[in-house]
């Protein structure tokens, strides 16, 4: 359980972020054209997770549209905006930004990204939601580099998880 803050206030996580030099784990999400997203179809590729709440708050729009950038420039790289936003309200983002570099993701069905990666926030204003984070891969799915953002209005530190790359 990782113990964090939004607004200051704390806040605890379901568990712990997957450890550096370990496999990711598999998922089920849902992309925004409502097919289900696994592990296999990533496969190959060196993957930028980047986790938030709500992709309708100005944080997680922010990382979403700095990883949209930084996207363009990698290769052989995809960033995987994950949240439990519904797979219309993603889509209608990425429209209005123009944003085409990053796959968006939703764990609204099961939660069990959620709770595999130990990432829902248990209390707070934001109980239920994941909590901002980011794992870096390589294109055999051992992970590189994790965070688990402390105080959740904070972006990611987008410098450090680049440079695992």
């Amino acid at each position: 359980m990782a113990n964090i803050t939004l607004g200051g206030n704390p806040v605890k996580t379901s568990g712990e972020l997957p450890t550096v030099g370990s496999q990711i784990l598999d998922f089920e999400l849902v992309a925004t054209d409502l097919s289900t997203k696994t592990l296999s179809n990533f496969e190959g590729s060196k993957l930028i997770l980047n986790i938030f709440p709500s992709v309708n708050t100005g944080v997680c729009a922010a990382s979403t549209r700095q990883f949209n950038t930084e996207a363009s420039t990698l290769e052989n790289t995809k960033v995987l905006c994950v949240s439990r936003d519904l797979p219309f309200a993603q889509d209608q983002f990425c429209a209005a930004e123009g944003l085409e570099n990053v796959i968006m993701l939703s764990d609204f069905k099961t939660g069990k990204f959620g709770k595999d990666y130990g990432v829902i926030m248990i209390n707070g204003a934001f109980d239920g939601l994941l909590s901002r984070s980011v794992i870096v891969t390589d294109d055999s799915g051992k992970v590189l580099y994790t965070e688990q953002v402390s105080e959740t209005g904070d972006e990611p530190n987008y410098k450090a998880a680049l440079e695992a790359l």
